[in-house]
């Protein structure tokens, strides 16, 4: 083994780009996370020979193979794979494909600990117990709830576990044009996925699997004939609901994007007035899968209209590393906002007085002298989920004062006129925050409402099912005016892949349409006991039920109940069927 190895040239961009997607805008925060000096970072990413132990760590805290990387003077040398039991997890959505069973009896025989969790299993195991995920993804899979929710899991142990479990996409006949999750794809953005095309490659995939485990990789080879760029699937939106929309609506596709999408007049048309004007505000608050990324990526899509710049960033995206501190961050926030803007980074000159005047006013002065002095036009920022900044008060104080100064400035200097916010979050703000210093008590408060009567069976229509005032208020009583729930039921009735009857019968149980649904908010409820406790509280009451405030705003962010003042009740008649008779005490 040599003593010391460099990133091959065609490797050098990728390893660049992966700085930020791992949560450390610049090459010092990464030194710092190392302990190592900034020159062997430097020399690193530009393609100069480091020690050999230094090259594999830092690969490995970028999530990279420093196998695929690293320049070799001649062969691959052989490395000593060291003699421990590896826990291997299959995950497959229907737990049923030959492959997957295949697979299992390779790896088994090859003497891994290895299991099938599939859509029937229970989520409880401890994923920070495993060494590889392996996540086999077929067309129901890509738009399931539960597989989003145990990427993003992952995703969220790889800043704390080394990266570990290692996840490795395995596509099943999964067609280039099926539309993925928008959260799904970015939570796989970087991680190189394979795909199965038919049962010739099935052989092939075993080895090469079974060998890649041997080897002790985190991640699948790239230079394959299996291999594929889940990022470059060119998706065809179709009428197929998704869990989560995107942020961005592509240009030139905006019916196509989404053609069931319900305006809720007159919200739309007071959040387009709204953008155009100088240092416009828009906060948007409606529980999870009401509309609120749909609504925002459709005022960015008409302030772009009107000649505005564009960026939407989702926070939940963001790895867990940039909520270390406010510093962090910041810089996480500005590198960002430059590069969806193609600006070069210039941070470290921005930045360099921050121990002294304060990451704030780096932050300020980094939009102020570059980003929009470069800009000929408003830039109109969507900031997505910003609950998740809720938890750290240090960033929330200093975060949300920010965005409130900038709004402010906007009102004396011409600077700042040109900057648009739109502010998207789930639950009421349960930090405290200094009136004076938060951004959710200024500007234009949009809360989006269920879907009324009328507008559901304007939707039943547009899924070309001819049903009566009865049916629309049967299927409203299950799941009351949730949009993403009746979109659901329509599509799958539409299908025939069910009945009405069937719908209305199965629904609250795990055979039922909703079973995916429900099954991950179970999951994220077992997480918290808390939460578990008061949500069994509210399915089991015959009346609305008083909770501590924290539980009632996280419940409500949730989507899983009502607030009406100080009381709580669940949100639909299949939420109070399901949870009271699975969280049903003994």
């Amino acid at each position: 083994m040599p003593r010391s190895l460099r990133v091959r040239e065609d490797c050098i961009l990728k390893v660049k780009s992966s700085l930020l997607r791992n949560g450390f805008p610049t090459q010092k925060l990464l030194a710092e996370d190392l302990g190592i000096a900034l020159s062997t970072v430097s020399n690193f990413l530009n393609g100069r020979p480091v020690d050999l132990i230094n090259f594999m760590e830092i690969c490995r805290v970028l999530g990279q193979e420093w196998r695929e990387l690293a320049h070799f003077e001649g062969e691959l040398p052989e490395e000593e794979t060291p003699n421990v039991k590896v826990k291997v997890a299959l995950w497959d959505y229907c737990a049923n494909h030959s492959l997957v069973n295949r697979l299992q009896q390779a790896l088994r025989n090859a003497k891994y600990e290895v299991f099938i969790a599939g859509n029937n299993s229970s989520l409880a195991t401890d994923l920070k117990l495993l060494d590889y995920l392996l996540l086999f993804l077929s067309q129901p899979s890509a738009t399931s709830e539960m597989v989003l929710e145990l990427v993003k899991q992952v995703k969220e142990l790889h800043s704390r576990t080394s990266h570990k479990p290692a996840i490795f996409p395995i596509g099943v006949d999964l067609s280039p044009d099926f539309p993925l999750s928008f959260d799904l794809l970015s939570y796989l953005q970087g991680v190189q996925a394979w795909q199965w095309y038919s049962c010739d490659d099935s052989s092939i995939l075993l080895n090469e699997v079974t060998h890649v485990l041997q080897e002790g990789r985190i991640c699948l080879p790239a230079n394959h004939k299996l291999a594929v760029n889940l990022q470059t699937f060119t998706p065809q939106m179709g009428n197929i609901p998704l869990p989560v929309a995107p942020p961005e609506i592509p240009e030139g596709q905006v019916d196509l994007a989404s053609p069931f999408y319900l305006e809720r007049p007159p919200i739309e048309e007071r959040c387009y007035e709204t953008i155009t004007q100088p240092g416009a505000l828009i906060r948007i608050k409606a529980p999870r899968q009401m509309g609120k990324t749909s609504l925002m990526a459709r005022i960015l899509h008409h302030a772009e209209q009107q000649g505005s710049r564009t960026v939407a960033l989702s926070l939940q995206l963001a790895n867990q590393r940039v909520f270390a501190n406010s510093d962090k961050f910041l810089q996480w926030f500005c590198t960002l906002v430059g590069l969806e803007l193609g600006i070069p980074n210039q941070l470290a000159q921005y930045w360099e007085m921050a121990e002294i005047t304060g990451s704030n006013i780096s932050c300020r002065a980094y939009f102020e002298q570059y980003l929009l002095p470069q800009l000929q036009c408003p830039l109109t920022l969507g900031l997505d989920e910003v609950d998740c900044v809720f938890p750290h008060q240090e960033i929330a104080d200093d975060f949300f004062g920010l965005l409130r100064a900038l709004h402010e400035e906007a009102k004396r200097r011409d600077i700042w006129k040109k900057f648009r916010l739109v502010i998207v979050h789930s639950t009421e703000i349960y930090v405290p925050l200094d009136m004076n210093k938060s951004p959710f008590n200024v500007g234009l408060p949009i809360e989006l409402p269920e879907l009324t009567s009328p507008q559901v069976q304007d939707l039943a229509r547009r899924h070309k099912l001819d049903w009566n005032a009865g049916e629309v208020e049967k299927l409203m009583a299950l799941v009351g005016g949730h949009p993403y729930l009746l979109r659901l039921a329509m599509y799958a009735i539409a299908r025939q892949d069910i009945t009405f009857d069937q719908l209305l019968q199965e629904s609250p149980t795990e055979a039922g349409l909703y079973s995916d649904h429900l099954r991950r908010h179970l999951w994220n409820l077992e997480k918290y006991p808390e939460l578990l406790e008061a949500m069994r509280e509210v399915t089991s009451a015959q009346s609305p039920v008083r909770l501590a405030a924290a539980q009632a705003f996280k419940l409500n962010s949730m989507g899983l109940v009502h607030l009406s003042g100080n009381d709580v009740t669940p949100r639909c008649h299949l939420y109070q069927q399901y949870f009271r008779e699975r969280l049903r005490e003994g």
